[in-house]
């Protein structure tokens, strides 16, 4: 047992503050330790080579001295080995045999002096052994030194050439000449990867400056029919209410832009939540209106299930774009003019599928359709002159939204124009097992079809708003 007034230190109970030094007096601090052995890894690290050149070095040179020290070691083996040879040939003894001149040695002494033979040579042997190996170790390292710098030679031109391409000159490409080896094959996928960034880059370019110009577009229109307005001392009332009327209409489509590029981001930025949706239910309940009392196509609908793991609200903006877009680009008057949609299981994936009639679409301006603002047969606004044709056709952002929803569901979209005009869209989603029945269900099918009739009202509204001359969020 220790004395408190001898001058010794306890140390201090578990979550209590160590007390500070009394003045004049130096704490020690001992090195960290790793399971009772001090942590030497800094110090392994420092001592490590960081280039690669010289770690290729030390292998090559750890391989040919492993090598070398084998194949010495295997000789001097087999020279150990060999049966030492007693016969002495000629008239004269050789020198150092014991015995006089001209005097044979007897057998045992000429067994002794030729095993003291053998181990001086084995010893000499092993000796020179050794230097050569010593010296040929440091011949191994220049010479592997240079082998490494040799081999490393195309990555430390890739290397330059990486650090000199930018975000500005995502154009340059490594394009390393050589043979067809790791290295070629390494630098070809960085150049892929590079055209990749290259498109990627330019299609942002290219998003940023059309959505900048529809956003303007509104606000320009209201500018102008404020300032017509304003500029008319003696406006009526029902001209500055016809001018409100169209500055709200420029702001609903502004609205309506915003929504879907909302939409657009929140689909490409990945599932917050995953719910079983059937597609059949959805697109019943989404299902548009048609007929000749309609003044828009037939709509013929044949719905299986098709049971989906993912987020309702995303899948019910797909098929209202869908089925948007193939009413808005049908053939308008037309008494044949139909749109047909399919839900059902393709070998285990379900799958939705639309099919309209409608003007005839060239096969190589189809994958053009899917990308944000792009209209078929219009330029990049989509408008009309005043007073004449019809409106703009919707935002161009509907096949796109269409896309990046199935996207995230890890789906596909795959269209095709139809011979006599229209358009055929299939989206498959990757297939789920249905849900198990019971209270929690049922009350999750009455919450979507509750979302499924505000989104089909929207829908109604949308095609009631663009018979008045205004956009939606389809394509």
């Amino acid at each position: 047992m220790t004395d408190a007034s001898a001058g010794t230190h306890r140390p201090a109970p578990y979550g209590t503050r160590p007390r500070p030094a009394p003045p004049g007096r130096l704490r020690w601090r001992a090195p960290r330790t790793v399971r009772g052995r001090p942590d030497l890894g800094g110090v392994r690290w420092r001592l490590a080579p960081r280039s690669i050149r010289w770690r290729l070095t030390l292998l090559y040179s750890a391989l040919f001295v492993v090598a070398g020290a084998a194949l010495l070691g295997f000789t001097y083996l087999l020279a150990s080995r060999t049966t030492p040879s007693t016969a002495v040939g000629g008239s004269s003894v050789a020198p150092g045999l014991p015995g006089g001149e001209g005097q044979t040695p007897d057998p045992p002494t000429l067994t002794m002096y030729a095993e003291a033979l053998r181990a001086d040579q084995l010893h000499q042997l092993l000796v020179e052994a050794g230097v050569a190996l010593a010296v040929m170790t440091f011949a191994s390292v220049a010479l592997g030194w240079l082998m490494a710098g040799r081999v490393l030679a195309p990555l430390r031109t890739m290397t330059s050439a990486a650090r000199r391409i930018s975000a500005d000159n995502l154009r340059q490409r490594l394009a390393v000449p050589g043979p067809e080896d790791e290295l070629k094959a390494m630098a070809d996928t960085f150049d892929d990867v590079l055209g990749r960034l290259e498109g990627a880059f330019e299609a942002q370019k290219q998003f940023v400056a059309n959505a900048s110009h529809e956003l303007r577009t509104p606000l320009t229109l209201q500018q102008a029919i404020v300032d017509v307005a304003l500029a008319d001392p003696g406006a009526s009332v029902e001209s500055l209410r016809a001018a409100c009327l169209r500055v709200r209409a420029a702001g609903q489509e502004q609205e309506r832009l915003i929504d879907a590029l909302l939409t657009l981001a929140r689909s490409q930025r990945g599932l917050q939540r995953r719910e079983f949706v059937d597609l059949a239910e959805t697109v019943r309940e989404l299902l548009p209106d048609g007929g000749p009392g309609t003044g828009g196509p037939r709509v013929r609908a044949d719905l299986g299930s098709a049971p989906v793991l993912g987020d309702p609200q995303l899948i019910e903006r797909l098929v209202v774009n869908l089925a948007d877009n193939a009413v808005r680009h049908n053939t308008r008057g037309d008494q044949e003019s139909w749109v047909q949609v399919w839900t059902g299981t393709e070998a285990g994936r379900p799958v939705l599928r639309i099919d309209n009639t409608g003007p005839v679409i060239p096969r190589d301006q189809v994958a053009g359709l899917f990308q944000p603002f792009r209209r078929l047969g219009l330029e990049r606004t989509g408008t009309h002159p005043r007073g004449k044709g019809r409106p703009r056709e919707g935002l161009g952002l509907g096949l796109s939204i269409v896309t990046a929803v199935a996207t995230a569901h890890g789906g596909t979209v795959e269209a095709w124009p139809r011979p006599r005009g229209g358009l055929s869209v299939r989206v498959a989603f990757p297939p789920c097992a249905p849900p198990a029945s019971g209270p929690g269900q049922a009350q999750d099918q009455a919450q979507g079809r509750g979302r499924a009739a505000v989104t089909r009202a929207e829908f109604s509204e949308r095609r009631e708003t663009d018979r008045q001359g205004v956009g939606s969020a389809g394509d």
